[in-house]
């Protein structure tokens, strides 16, 4: 796009735009009566597709409008701000109502296209604000083709009038523009989550991943086959599918270190969401029960710098680098950004086969169980299989290898970079023994056969988490909690990007327990940096506020289950998360979901207990 359309367009438009005020006070709290009146379902954001001219949004000159390059995403009216790629702010705002005793969801479709060529930097910004919080901020490097729809949880401005306000900022040079279209803020009775508006069923059930891949001299560039079974579990036909190649935020989009080419069973779009993304269009659309399958040609470059996906020296860390599906559910298709500061993976349980072609020299830890046979001339086949794991990792480089069995029969296997001493490598089996252990005896014994715990001082992030295989520093407390993940993202999964305390605030809790620790206290030093913040924020909060990330989701998370425990009973609560493990065993938890349970489980009413400790679903 030109920026000779959009400055046409501007002035087209000019005469609808007004100035913005970008954030607005609170009102006045609700009434008792309004408080406890009912709630009537409704959508409060008015003109909410742009349809009908400017009222009651206010805006820069232009922004709403009807063509010069973009189109709307239903209807023929969108916003537009900023593309400009000069020095330029646009701002666009609308005073709502949200009515007490609800649930409120705010909704908009965002569509980003920029001149810019990095894929790292964030030039121009497009804010999204309710009241005084930041709800998430977008940049040129979530450029992507068409819309996507993203999603809050904005009930907690229930009672209140609030300013709903978009703020777009543009560098003096290569246009991003920023293109809004049908915003809407549905409210809800009971304080509930709004019902779901398609089928809530978690689709496409994947059946399983078969992966070829051999390696260069050094183990940090693969190439070769994969491919992926999966069915369709909902009543809701399945069209297409998305892959998700989350590595590719590593890499400068269109240039990725991870390549998928040659598909077979439907048709590649263009990547989208930073080039993390990949539409595939299905042959035929598949009713409910139906299987398809998919296959491509994937090559895998491992870039310099010790990450989860990163080479430290002669050592390859392969973390999240097989493609894996998106799901889709109640809230449509999750094709989330990735997070650095977090994670942003949600996916369902499958079996991977997967074999790794590489020197000899060269040790392949893996997800799954591992056995190795002779390959060609001075090279190795290493063949692990998974069953029930949400995704595979793998290293590979000339590690030093010590290996044990826990008391109850997990074959440990511990993989040391060089300057790793023995010592220490040894500290870390015992660690990894007692950990695995202790977990299993409180929420279920372990089911991935090995595990493998790659351990590398060098790591910036502390650990990182895969079904049967971690990385981490020599540290007794994180290789705990990494292990602990195990069960809390392995074994009981979540969408870690819109609750990212139900795996991480349970995995510290469980840490906590398997240290003897008992939170005590641990509550009474809360304090919130604003309304706005709750333990079961998403990541889009949090990437917004990354320095109270760790406080809250890691802190207070695990400060809230020592409370649960203190408020129902040791005893109540240990059979509650055991039973609740069980329940979710390969499966996914929710808020909603745990809060249930742990109601069941005891006969005080932890209405109260919930609202103290801002956790909200």
């Amino acid at each position: 796009m030109s920026n000779r359309l959009r400055v046409l367009a501007t002035r087209a438009a000019a005469v609808l735009g007004t100035t913005v005020l970008v954030a607005a006070g609170i009102a006045t709290a609700p009434s008792a009566q309004a408080a406890t009146a009912a709630c009537t379902p409704a959508q409060v954001v008015a003109n909410g597709g742009f349809e009908s001219g400017t009222s009651p949004w206010t805006s820069s000159s232009g922004v709403i409008t009807s063509g010069g390059g973009q189109s709307a995403h239903g209807g023929t009216s969108f916003a537009w701000l900023n593309g400009y790629g000069s020095a330029h702010t646009d701002t666009l705002s609308q005073s709502v109502t949200l009515p007490a005793g609800c649930a409120a969801t705010l909704s908009f479709w965002l569509h980003v296209d920029t001149a810019e060529t990095s894929t790292t930097t964030a030039y121009d910004k497009l804010t999204a604000k309710i009241g005084s919080t930041t709800l998430a901020t977008y940049s040129n490097r979530d450029a992507a083709t068409g819309y996507l729809k993203k999603t809050f949880d904005v009930s907690a401005f229930a009672g209140q009038t609030v300013t709903l306000a978009f703020s777009g900022v543009e560098d003096a040079s290569l246009q991003t523009s920023f293109v809004l279209d049908d915003v809407a803020l549905d409210v809800t009775g009971g304080g509930t989550t709004p019902p779901p508006t398609t089928d809530a069923t978690r689709t496409p059930a994947p059946t399983g991943y078969t992966v070829n891949l051999t390696s260069d001299t050094t183990g940090a560039t693969w190439t070769g086959h994969q491919s992926i079974g999966f069915t369709n579990p909902s009543a809701t036909p399945l069209t297409e599918v998305y892959l998700r190649l989350w590595d590719n935020y590593h890499g400068s989009c269109p240039t990725t270190p991870v390549t998928v080419s040659n598909l077979t069973g439907g048709t590649a779009g263009a990547l989208s969401v930073n080039c993390t993304a990949l539409k595939v269009t299905l042959p035929a659309a598949l009713a409910q029960g139906q299987a398809g399958s998919i296959g491509f040609d994937l090559s895998v470059a491992v870039p310099s710098g010790a990450d989860r996906f990163g080479r430290d020296g002669s050592f390859s860390f392969i973390g999240n680098a097989l493609p894996v599906l998106a799901v889709r559910d109640a809230a449509g298709w999750h094709l989330d950004p990735y997070t650095n500061n977090g994670e942003s993976f949600y996916t369902l349980a499958s079996d991977y086969t997967v074999t790794l072609d590489h020197p000899t020299g060269l040790l392949v830890p893996a997800t799954g169980t591992s056995v190795d046979t002779a390959g060609s001339s001075g090279r190795t086949v290493t063949t692990a299989t998974a069953h029930n794991v949400r995704e595979f990792a793998w290293a590979a480089g000339p590690f030093s290898k010590i290996s044990g069995t826990s008391t109850a029969g997990t074959a440990i296997n511990v993989y040391s970079v060089s300057g790793i001493s023995s010592s220490d490598s040894q500290s870390m089996l015992t660690t990894a023994k007692s950990a695995v252990d202790s977990h299993a005896g409180r929420f279920g014994a372990y089911p991935y056969g090995e595990l493998d715990a790659v351990i590398d001082n060098n790591f910036w992030f502390g650990g990182m988490e895969y079904p049967g295989f971690v990385l981490d520093l020599v540290s007794t407390t994180a290789l705990t909690h990494e292990i602990g993940h195990q069960w809390w993202y392995g074994i009981v999964g979540d969408d870690e990007y819109t609750s990212p305390w139900l795996d991480e605030a349970f995995t510290d809790y469980a840490t906590d327990l398997a240290q003897g620790k008992t939170g005590t206290n641990c509550w009474n030093s809360t304090s919130w940096a604003s309304s706005a913040e709750k333990i079961t924020n998403s990541m889009a909060y949090w990437d917004a506020n990354s320095s109270r990330y760790s406080t809250v989701i890691y802190g207070y998370g695990k400060c809230a289950l020592h409370d649960l425990r203190r408020t129902i009973g040791d005893t109540a609560m240990t059979k509650l998360l055991h039973d609740y493990a069980a329940a979710h065993w390969y499966g996914i938890s929710t808020t909603a979901e745990f809060k249930a349970a742990a109601q069941a489980a005891t006969t005080v009413d932890l209405t109260s207990f919930w609202t103290q400790h801002r956790i909200e679903g």
